[in-house]
């Protein structure tokens, strides 16, 4: 059988494309690992700093969740690491299309995402399956390793500078430490007065866990990333 112009279209697009994404999802899950294990420096390292200086029972303390997830609980707080395993493009309105860099060649705007989630820590002691969390922060890294971040205070690059800078060690201590710094200073605000005026018979007498009851740092309010 003939191969028509546009199987062989499809045939070229296939191995374009699965090239080029199995090369993003490499360099991306690389430089997770790297994170993971910037994470576990940082965590021992400021651990030792906090060391005689307050109650034991506030500690930094790393934990490994897996291929693509990673967790860093700073005494009240839990911050979450998770790699998304696909690899994205953007949408036509992102500022990543006024970059020269991209602008240069299409394929150097596919990326793979790593997610910074913010948590009470409480809510996972207690179980309670219900509390929000908040993404706080986003990392996207391409077929070369650049990289840029969106986020709460995330400063160090943005999209405007995508393309300048490789995602190593160095780039990632300001990234965490940015991150770090404002789910410390992202406190728990009293939920409003109307969002907790009933309560059933079943939240005390069936889940005595407080499950039922939820908690985030800004339940009942807007939550926007004002700062993309």
């Amino acid at each position: 059988m003939e191969t028509t112009p546009l199987r062989a279209k499809i045939l070229d697009t296939i191995i374009r494309k699965s090239t080029l994404k199995q090369k993003v999802f490499d360099n991306s899950f690389a430089a997770f690992n790297t994170l993971k294990e910037t994470l576990l420096e940082m965590a021992s390292e400021m651990d030792d700093e906090l060391d005689g200086k307050l109650d034991r029972r506030v500690r930094l303390e790393y934990r490994d969740r897996g291929k693509f997830e990673a967790q860093l609980q700073v005494a009240n707080d839990i911050l979450i690491f998770q790699m998304h395993t696909d690899v994205f493009e953007f949408e036509d309105g992102h500022p990543i299309w006024q970059n020269p860099y991209v602008a240069a060649d299409r394929e150097n705007s596919y990326c793979g995402l790593v997610n910074i989630y913010n948590f009470l820590s409480d809510s996972f002691k207690f179980n309670r399956n219900a509390d929000e969390g908040y993404l706080i922060g986003r990392i996207f890294i391409n077929r070369e390793r650049r990289y840029f971040v969106e986020g709460k205070q995330q400063t160090s690059m943005r999209a405007a500078d995508f393309g300048r800078g490789e995602l190593d060690r160095d780039a990632l201590i300001p990234i965490l430490e940015s991150a770090i710094d404002f789910a410390l200073n992202f406190d728990l605000l009293m939920p409003p007065y109307e969002e907790n005026k009933r309560v059933t018979v079943d939240q005390f007498n069936t889940k005595m866990d407080n499950s039922k009851f939820v908690t985030g740092k800004r339940l009942g309010y807007d939550f926007d990333i004002e700062d993309i």
